[in-house]
């Protein structure tokens, strides 16, 4: 296990935390309750994966960057 706060350990990790951090968990102001707040989370993973674009991944989303990798790796017809 590594130890919290690791970034040259785990830097991917820590980004990612940090960014839903600072975009998602200091913004959330809704009701506390859990189901709200999974329901909430879950909109937001879909934001990230599918319409927030990533500098790391060339300004492409996630889920575009996984679409063009595993097309890629299709063989040919």
């Amino acid at each position: 296990m590594l130890p919290p706060h690791s970034p040259k350990l785990n830097g991917h990790v820590e980004r990612a935390q940090r960014t839903h951090k600072e975009e998602f968990h200091a913004c959330y102001d809704w009701a506390l309750d859990l189901k709200s707040l999974n329901r909430a989370l879950r909109r937001w993973e879909r934001l990230y994966d599918t319409i927030r674009p990533q500098h790391s991944l060339g300004r492409r989303t996630p889920a575009r960057y996984l679409q063009e990798s595993f097309s890629s790796l299709a063989p040919a017809a």
